[in-house]
This record gives structure tokens, C-alpha cells and sequence, in this order.
């Protein structure tokens, strides 16, 4: 399979840099998934999100003339996620329970919560630490006038 711009690959994490991480292609082809390109989200780490060894799936965004080969594993998922949306499906199946990962997806590690979730808790703090002020400042001003 001949390796084209725009074309979906499946390849295997070989090196991790601060950077991004290079994928090692079929045909023996080597590429770069640049840091901004492994997730939606902010990535400070890319060790957060893959492993060396790791098997992703990667979209073909550009090859220069020096042959090397960028790609991206956000817009591989983009990809997917439209197919599944236009294809028709007759029922919906719970998905099956696995322990670890779905080959090919990027998940941040357990633990962590979505930025939504993120977003929420970081509002909920915020609202009470300035509720807590809004009462001290009141305190004061109240003391002060007696």
C-alpha cells in the first residue's frame, strides 16, 4: 500500500521527542506526529498520551521534498469518528468491556478528566473562593464602621 497524502495508516510509535513522536509506516517508511497533532487537547507531554511501541492510527498530511512524511493522529480520529457518523447502523451495541486501551486510540491517562469536567470543577472552585472573599471583605467593612 503505497503511502499518499490525505490516506489513513496504521503504525507503530518507534520514538517519543518533546516535540511529537515518529510512527514507523508500512513499507518500512517512517513519520512525524507533531505534538500539536496527537490530540484535541492541550498535549504539555506527549508521554501522557503515547508510548514507544503503542499502535496508532495516523493520517498522511504532507511529504516534502526531502521525503519526510508528516501526520497527525487527531485527524485520523476525525476521519473515523465522520465515517461511523455516516454509516448507518441497524442497532446500537453497547461497546465490549476492555481492560486497556482501543488499538489505535489515544486516551489520556486514567485518572484524568475531561475538559468539561475539568472546566466545571475548576468553576465550582473559583465560585467558592470568591463567595469566601465576597464574606471577608464584607466582615471587615462591617468592623470597620462600628
Amino acid at each position: 500500500m503505497a503511502i499518499e497524502i490525505g490516506s489513513i495508516q496504521e503504525g507503530k510509535v518507534t520514538g517519543i521527542m518533546n516535540f511529537g513522536a515518529f510512527v514507523a509506516l508500512p513499507g518500512g517508511k517512517s513519520g512525524l506526529v507533531h505534538i500539536s497533532e496527537i490530540s484535541n487537547t492541550f498535549v504539555k507531554d506527549v508521554h501522557d498520551f503515547l508510548q514507544v511501541g503503542q499502535i496508532v492510527k495516523v493520517k498522511v498530511l504532507d511529504i516534502n521534498e526531502q521525503g519526510k512524511i508528516n501526520l497527525s493522529i487527531k485527524r485520523a480520529q476525525e476521519e473515523e469518528k465522520k465515517e461511523k457518523e455516516e454509516a448507518p447502523t441497524p442497532k446500537p451495541m453497547p461497546a465490549p468491556k476492555t481492560q486497556g486501551p482501543e488499538i489505535g486510540a489515544v486516551a489520556p491517562p486514567s485518572g484524568d478528566l475531561s475538559f468539561e469536567e475539568k472546566l466545571k470543577k475548576f468553576m465550582q472552585a473559583s465560585d467558592s473562593k470568591n463567595a469566601d472573599k465576597r464574606r471577608n471583605t464584607e466582615r471587615k467593612q462591617h468592623a470597620r464602621r462600628k
